[in-house]
């Protein structure tokens, strides 16, 4: 028998089974929901509350480093680049298919004629009942066998026909939502041509009775989006990169808008909720908001009437009990200049608490106001029980890019602890208005280095000091919020953060909040749109002139990645450690034989994954090899317990499960040799 066809056996097999499965659930007590309690991982940060925590303990500081490779699997784009070659075996039936419906679309459909960046494999896979799931960059879901990598189903919509988005990650997806009644289990993610899919968990088929076969239309009914149109890049503008949030009956979308602008109209990036059933919409919050709305005044001179992006782009969380929902939304396009949209643009950069069911705004804060930083809140916000002077609060701690953690009860949106409105400097670009204060928390201690001074300037040694004190002279520094200028301003942290998408962990015995971060600038500079250019935006974010440090010696003094953790029922910083010793850093000949201690800088975009015992994390370097490897530190102190190689460099958040009385650690890494493509790998002891 070929392996196509036991490939396909074994698929109808499944189906077969879990066709009887359904049967006898229709005449069964409802099963217990999926939880982390139960070894399970059902969404995106591991519960509702975005905890990213499971409470399992077979994996603990003294077995780590005896971590084994348990099984690998390719990522489902395997076989969508053309330049892969066969090798002479055979290609799965749902792979060739891929292949082949790739092969024949016309390039000129993607970005600069390029294929389709597939190393991007970021997602964070669920896993529910034995089972995987998880998408790829080109937006191609996918099913496993939790104890073995083996294939259940793959499912391609085939989103990529529609070209590329303009979004920087362009291909770009971080995992999908999970749905079940107790009797029908279902599978939803978004795709990068802006649809929703709706599969049966169990083999992958779309969901006929759910919107139009499977697929709802998300940019059907919002403003200014029109399918077909492509902005000056020759792209897509409205894509969905991270995964749909579901909570009961409900899936709420992100969406990611392009801030890439020449003119001033965009789409705006409205929040929707749809049936879990029927893909029916439920509710509608403009984010955007137009006359008569809560918040259109902060939108002065109409500029309502044309602004866009300002949605969530990121994770969600949830409080079922309470009914709420919490999203963190970005800034509105373009990302530094707002001449044209004068005011503090509610709900930018804001905190969202709205009622799960209606949509109704419960409470909002926004974190920045008028943005011009591309400071965007970039994380599920973190749900936690805390006690702070003797009271129990519900509360919501938020990390941002800037470096902040904004906590509140999460009941009624009141600062834990006080938020004061700060004067920051004005902006002196023409025609632009800054907002002349921003919101500052007093407690807990910013996590990243904020703003640039000379004295956060490298000086590991005189030279490397004083070629850093050249390399700025040219640039605007300044405090936290100093705005882009003509001449280039440095910022710090950069537009990546401080944190971001990777997000925080959450132990919900001791109140303590884990936020992994980098020390990250970007210089950002602005110019007028010349005489007759296209577009109607009065000035342009120009081609970045970096400062120039020599020998690739970093601009700025050390760390430069990092974990904290925080107290949050005391708003104190526990520890801080260096995320990783550095050695990239280390061995540059202008740093060598210098005394250095550990430096970080071996950090990724991804995120922690936390347990009874443990916090993991993966970094780029100091394996036994120099590699890449996922680090086990100590709760209490940050003192690293424990590491093991990885076979590739990490690139998404880990998460941990249980099947079969076996404990796994699961992530995806990036290929482990050119030519070949990125893959899910499982860890677990011999």
């Amino acid at each position: 028998m070929s392996s196509i066809s036991r490939i396909r056996l074994a698929v109808v097999t499944v189906a077969a089974v879990s066709a009887t499965v359904g049967l006898l659930a229709q005449n069964a007590a409802p099963v217990a929901r999926p939880s982390t309690a139960r070894g399970e991982w059902p969404s995106y940060g591991g519960d509702l509350a975005s905890s990213k925590y499971s409470p399992l303990d077979q994996i603990n500081a003294s077995n780590f480093r005896n971590l084994k490779l348990a099984w690998r699997a390719k990522s489902p784009d395997a076989m969508l680049s053309l330049t892969l070659p066969n090798n002479g075996g055979e290609w799965t039936a749902d792979y060739k298919q891929i292949f082949d419906e790739l092969n024949r679309l016309d390039p000129k459909r993607w970005r600069d004629g390029a294929a389709p960046f597939i190393t991007n494999f970021k997602a964070t896979p669920l896993m529910v009942n034995g089972t995987l799931y998880l998408n790829s960059p080109t937006s191609v879901g996918m099913a496993l066998d939790a104890r073995t990598g083996a294939v259940k189903w793959v499912y391609n919509p085939k989103s990529y026909e529609a070209g590329t988005t303009t979004m920087s990650a362009r291909w770009n997806q971080r995992g999908v939502g999970y749905w079940t009644d107790g009797t029908e289990e279902r599978v939803y993610w978004g795709t990068g041509d802006g649809y929703l899919i709706a599969v049966n968990a169990r083999n992958g088929r779309p969901i006929p009775t759910f919107g139009v076969n499977g697929k709802v239309d998300l940019m059907e009914g919002l403003p200014r989006a029109k399918r077909g149109d492509r902005d000056y890049l020759n792209a897509l503008t409205y894509s969905v990169q991270s995964p749909p949030f579901v909570v009961k009956d409900t899936v709420i979308t992100p969406a990611s808008i392009s801030s890439y602008l020449i003119n001033k109209e965009q789409i705006p990036g409205y929040i929707r909720a749809f049936d879990a059933r029927t893909g029916r919409t439920k509710w509608t919050f403009k984010t955007v908001p137009t006359p008569g709305e809560y918040g259109n005044d902060t939108w002065e001179a109409d500029s309502w009437s044309y602004a866009g992006k300002v949605t969530t782009w990121s994770m969600m969380s949830a409080d079922e009990e309470l009914g709420h929902l919490y999203m963190p939304t970005n800034t509105t396009a373009p990302d530094y200049y707002g001449g044209h949209r004068p005011g503090n643009n509610l709900f930018a950069e804001s905190i969202l608490c709205l009622d799960i069911e209606s949509g109704r705004r419960i409470w909002h804060f926004q974190t920045v106001h008028h943005g011009l930083w591309d400071y965007d809140n970039p994380a599920a916000p973190n749900l936690m029980d805390i006690t702070v002077n003797g009271r129990r609060i519900k509360a919501l701690a938020q990390i941002s890019k800037q470096g902040f953690i904004y906590t509140f009860d999460r009941t009624n949106g009141q600062p834990v602890w006080p938020i004061e409105e700060r004067p920051v400097a004005p902006s002196d670009v023409p025609g632009e208005k800054a907002s002349p204060t921003q919101p500052f928390p007093t407690r807990p201690a910013a996590f990243e280095r904020q703003g640039v001074t000379t004295d956060d300037l490298a000086d590991f040694t005189p030279e490397i000091r004083a070629a850093a004190l050249a390399a700025v002279k040219p640039f605007k520094i300044g405090p936290l919020f100093t705005p882009p200028t003509l001449q280039g301003t440095i910022m710090q942290p950069g537009a990546s953060g401080g944190g971001n998408w990777s997000g925080a962990a959450v132990d919900p015995e001791t109140g303590m909040l884990y936020v992994p971060s980098k020390q990250g600038w970007s210089v950002i500079r602005l110019e007028e749109r010349k005489t007759g250019a296209r577009g109607n935006l009065d000035y342009l974010q120009a081609t970045p002139r970096n400062p120039s440090m020599p020998g690739g010696v970093p601009l700025l003094k050390p760390p430069y990645s990092r974990m904290t953790a925080v107290n949050m029922n005391t708003g104190e910083h526990a520890w801080m450690t260096p995320a990783g010793n550095g050695d990239k850093f280390r061995n540059l000949p202008a740093l060598k034989g210098l005394n250095l201690p550990p430096v970080g800088g071996d950090h990724t975009t991804a995120g922690p994954v936390l347990t009874k015992t443990l916090l993991v994390y993966p970094l780029n370097a100091g394996g036994s090899q120099g590699g890449p490897r996922l680090v086990a530190y100590e709760k209490s102190t940050g003192k690293e317990v424990g590491s093991i190689d990885l076979p590739a460099a990490p690139i998404g958040t880990p998460m941990t499960y249980l099947v079969d009385g076996k404990q796994y650690i699961a992530l995806t890494v990036d290929a482990p040799r050119q030519g070949e493509v990125p893959e899910l790998v499982a860890l677990a002891l011999p």
